[in-house]
This record gives C-alpha cells, structure tokens and sequence, in this order.
C-alpha cells in the first residue's frame, strides 16, 4: 500500500477533492458547501496551491500552500489544512510532506515555511518542532460574526 504513494500538487480544475479532508479536519464544524464556498475566492486570488497524497488515485492527504511575501520575513511559504486520513497515520506520511515541502519551498526561493497550529493540538504541536518549526509568536483572531 505505501509503494503506490505520490505526492503532487493538486490541479486547480481539481481543488474540490480536498474539501472532505478538510472537512474531516475541522470534525464537520464547516459544511462541504460552506467549504466550497470559501475555497472558490482563495483560488481567484492567486498564491493558493495544495500538495495533494495520492494512495494510487485516492487523496488520503493534503496540505495547503500559500506562497507570501511579508515585511518580517521576505517570501516565504504557509502551510494550512495539513491532513492525513486517520488509516494512514503514523507512517511517515508527514515526513514525506515535509521533505516535499521543503523542497518546493527552496526551489521557489523562499526563506522560510510558516502555519498556524492549534494550541490544544498537542500532537501537531509535537509533529512540527521534529520537523524544525519554533513557536515565534501567537495567531490571534477577533469573530466577527
């Protein structure tokens, strides 16, 4: 089962296949078309890709990628909806991610890979200072609605 992984960038005429890992993600706080209907601005502003986890033609992972340029840190790359279906875990799927992205990030010449992580998501938390992150600072959100 593992021989038959490929990681790629996800077409965007195919963006949609990511909506119900996203929506498993996010434990159905966001309906699919609540999804669909965020997804479709993000991919009209352009900087929007997603690396998709392929186990023969089926998407069992995904990670979001905007390609930023900020004041602080000049052009850099941030991760969102990292995910990998539950079957899969614990078998270095997410290092395959991270050796992928690290990759792309450095032939895009950027100088650093960013994401937000949840503060109560203690394994991702774990997951990403093994792969070189370090806390710089807190992602704070007012809701407006």
């Amino acid at each position: 089962m593992m021989d038959n992984l490929r990681l790629e960038l996800i077409p965007y005429g195919e963006m949609e296949r990511i909506l119900p890992l996203v929506y498993e993600l996010n434990k159905g706080k966001f309906s699919v078309s609540v999804l669909k209907s965020r997804l479709k601005p993000m991919l009209s502003m352009g900087g929007y890709q997603c690396l998709g986890v392929y186990d023969n033609e089926r998407l069992i992972g995904c990670c979001g990628i905007w390609l930023l340029h900020k004041l602080y840190k000049g052009k850099h790359l941030e991760l969102d909806n990292v995910f990998v279906r539950e079957e899969y875990r614990s078998r270095g799927i997410g290092r395959r991610m991270m050796e992928w992205l690290d990759d792309y990030a450095k032939s895009r010449d950027c100088n650093s890979i960013e994401l937000n992580s949840y503060v109560n998501n203690e394994k991702g938390v774990e997951f990403w200072k093994r792969h070189g992150f370090e806390p710089l600072g807190f992602h704070m959100i007012k809701n407006l609605e």
